[in-house]
């Protein structure tokens, strides 16, 4: 049976991180949500999404399949009700879709808005992302599952007694390091991932997890709900905050309530608000309907998409979005939405060609022996440049 994690309008509320990527490969707790499906189903997965993205992610249709809504974390209640799907049957929460069985034929003219017949109703209750805060402001919950669900039936490797651990909840996979820390986990779990370093005189709190092949820099504080994603190196101050991978966070400088996407650097002592001088409401840039969204939250830092950098010592307003590829640099606040494939800061922007763009793609790219800024990257990138010209008019 196929595992198929379809895209809904979620995909156009998440942007600008959903350009580069359909909805269910975002990391929120330890995996991302096509990861968790994949674990509570024991099967592989691909995803239905929007064209330009098929080339990345292209969809494998089998006898049997069942489209799973990618904006939705699984749980045991979920799967128990997915189980008793019947080929045909549809599973809703209210209006929204959660998941449908379907044979080959239908499965290669599925519609997420099409009328199934056939429908379940589901009424508990259930995680999923609809806004970019989202992913920080439930990492919590989906931290303390992943936790659950990677440990169950686990022992952890011991690391060095150099360091401190308060409380129970730790686990470290065979090959994490860690030397003179402290780990606190009565407020939530710690998971050290394979390959994992953790250099001297860091403080950790709990919820917390670090993926493989990712290191954190000496005397970092860092508070839950906190992720950091493969391959990445961070340091300083971080709280509340999901970095998905491949992305440097390497000097001192403060990062809250935010979400950065992959590749993306952050320069020496830049630093985000996350809170208002104040203390209202944050907006937060929608480009499902180009203008500011209430967030309903005091606490919201900064959302950054894939290929985006700063330069030292930039400071982002509470609440700021920064497209795809922008490269944010100079004196001064830049304004709160930064549109994708942007040049400058807040004395001005410029468009940031994308040939330019590229050059700097593929030297971060070199750095990575296991990635390759191939022709499926760069034409992705492209048809994002041109769908975001409009943000553009500098």
């Amino acid at each position: 049976m196929a595992i198929i994690l379809f895209d809904d309008n979620a995909h156009h509320t998440l942007l600008p991180l959903t350009y580069t990527r359909p909805v269910a490969d975002l990391r929120i707790g330890m995996l991302t949500i096509a990861e968790k499906w994949a674990r509570y189903l024991k099967s592989a997965y691909s995803f239905h999404t929007l064209d330009y993205l098929k080339i990345k992610f292209p969809v494998n249709i089998e006898a049997d399949n069942v489209f799973v809504n990618g904006a939705v974390c699984p749980d045991e209640n979920l799967i128990e009700a997915i189980d008793k799907l019947q080929t045909g049957q549809a599973l809703k929460s209210n209006d929204q879709l959660m998941a449908v069985k379907l044979n080959a034929a239908d499965a290669e003219s599925f519609d997420v808005n099409a009328d199934f017949g056939d429908v379940i109703n589901y009424s508990n209750l259930f995680v999923s992302i609809k806004y970019p805060e989202d992913i920080f402001r439930k990492n919590d919950i989906e931290l303390r599952k992943d936790f659950q669900l990677l440990t169950k039936g686990r022992t952890s490797a011991a690391i060095s007694l150099t360091n401190v651990i308060i409380g129970d909840d730790f686990f470290a996979e065979e090959g994490a390091v860690a030397e003179c820390s402290t780990f606190n986990t009565t407020n939530g779990p710690i998971y050290l991932s394979a390959n994992t370093e953790i250099w001297e005189g860091t403080h950790i709190r709990g919820p917390f997890a670090i993926c493989e092949h990712s290191q954190v820099k000496m005397g970092t504080k860092i508070y839950g709900a906190t992720t950091v994603g493969p391959y990445c190196r961070v340091g300083g101050e971080i709280n509340n905050s999901v970095i998905w991978g491949y992305s440097s966070k390497g000097h001192e400088g403060y990062l809250g309530n935010s979400v950065l996407g992959e590749w993306c650097n952050i320069g020496a002592d830049t630093n985000n608000s996350n809170l208002k001088n104040n203390y209202a409401e944050v907006k937060l840039w929608d480009y499902s309907t180009q203008r500011f969204r209430k967030t309903g939250l005091q606490f919201c830092g900064l959302i950054m998409a894939d290929h985006a950098k700063s330069g030292i010592n930039t400071m982002f307003n509470t609440g700021t979005v920064v497209g795809v590829g922008a490269n944010v640099f100079g004196a001064g606040f830049p304004r709160n939405f930064v549109p994708d494939f942007s040049w400058g800061g807040a004395q001005g922007f410029e468009v940031y060609l994308i040939n330019k763009m590229f050059e700097t793609a593929q030297k971060v790219f070199d750095r990575r022996d296991h990635r390759d800024f191939d022709e499926i990257e760069q034409n992705l990138l492209t048809a994002i440049f041109e769908q975001t010209e409009k943000y553009r008019q500098f």
